[in-house]
């Protein structure tokens, strides 16, 4: 998300202001910031080829196990197979904001879901801050459950719809994933640190000292 090429809602207007405030109370405490942003327009080739090896996986799997039958391919499949990416990408966000709410100090209270509408697309962020496993761990959950998940029930029940439903929602996964590898890049010497999710862009802030 490009603040520069979009317009703030009234909602990441509100989380902003107050993120500008703890911000504050953080620096007073002796912490510095570390903005990890990802343009999502441009990292698309990226979450591409982080998420390749996934999908080749599942799909190696699935083949060696079952093959594939596409005699039941037809419209009502296709349709059904949309419908259900319109259910699981909500269901996406709602498994980032239950994941973080376990931790977050507000709970759930601290979760704020929305849609960007210029790219039609749904978001889920947490406005308290986490440990850095914590913060992780909210962002993989829904690839896990939604695509690892549903890829070894596809595999087991050898249904050809969830396998491609599977391979949709790994590789829906790639900005989130994109965002671990990013963590996982960033070094730091810092003894103290916390992650918290950026309130109208895609990435984080980190709070070291």
């Amino acid at each position: 998300m490009d603040k520069d090429k979009r317009k703030l809602t009234e909602k990441e207007l509100k989380r902003k202001e107050r993120f500008e405030k703890f911000n504050s109370e953080m620096q007073q405490k002796g912490y510095k910031t570390k903005n990890i942003i990802i343009n999502t327009q441009q990292a698309k080739p990226l979450c591409l080829f982080i998420m390749l090896p996934f999908l080749a996986l599942a799909f190696w799997i699935y083949y060696n196990v079952n093959g594939f039958d596409l005699d039941c391919l037809s419209w009502g499949f296709v349709v059904a197979l949309l419908v259900l990416i319109l259910c699981l990408s909500i269901l996406h966000e709602l498994i980032h904001g239950i994941t973080w709410s376990l931790f977050a100090k507000n709970h759930f209270h601290s979760i704020d879901f929305g849609i960007i509408w210029s790219s039609f697309s749904p978001y889920c962020t947490c406005s308290n801050p986490l440990k850095k496993w914590q913060y992780l761990l909210g962002v993989a959950m829904p690839t896990l459950v939604l695509g690892g998940g549903v890829a070894v029930v596809a595999v087991m029940a050898n249904q050809l719809l969830l396998f491609f439903l599977a391979e949709y929602m790994i590789l829906s996964g790639g900005g989130d994933f994109l965002i671990i590898l990013k963590s996982m890049l960033y070094h730091t010497d810092k003894q103290e640190s916390v992650y918290c999710d950026h309130p109208y862009e895609c990435g984080f802030v980190v709070f070291e000292k």
